[in-house]
């Protein structure tokens, strides 16, 4: 919970700076001068951009809680999105051992590699990679479960 907290206080923080932002570009364009007006102008992209990264963030870790919770209630209350069985160890400073991820992360690539049409597999691969520390792979892993779960055509 204290995620999301985080997560929603950092956007709302987001989006008033791009509203700062906007209204700096409106006192740049009345100034009337050239560069001034070029960079008023540019001052509304930004933002623009920045909404459009916000937003696709914010969807996917919806949609990536939004699997996890079905996942944990086909497996039944007692598993955490279907990874619990198979927590790594951590540490005593709370540190996930890196030769028990990489020992479930090969056991959760041979199930993807089984079964490359079950978005289940594909939820349980990117939590293997963000435990093995390769957010960016988590990450794709992550986005081929959600598109496989809602039929939609997965990027490759």
């Amino acid at each position: 919970m204290g995620g999301k907290i985080t997560y929603f206080f950092l956007a709302t923080v987001l989006v008033l700076v791009f509203g700062v932002v906007a209204m700096e570009g409106v006192l740049l364009l009345l100034t009337g001068e050239p560069a001034a007006m070029g960079m008023g102008a540019i001052a509304f992209v930004l933002p623009v951009i920045g909404a459009w990264f916000l937003w696709h963030n914010t969807r996917f870790a919806r949609d990536a809680h939004r699997l996890g919770r079905e996942l944990a209630a086909e497996e039944g209350e007692g598993s955490a999105a279907g990874v619990a069985d198979e927590a790594p160890t951590r540490s005593p400073g709370g540190r996930i051992d890196r030769d028990a991820a990489d020992a479930i992360f090969a056991r959760r690539q041979a199930e993807t590699e089984e079964a490359p049409d079950d978005w289940r597999s594909w939820f349980r691969l990117a939590v293997a990679y963000h435990d093995a520390r390769d957010t960016p792979r988590a990450r794709k892993a992550m986005q081929r479960a959600i598109a496989l779960h809602d039929g939609a055509p997965a990027r490759t």
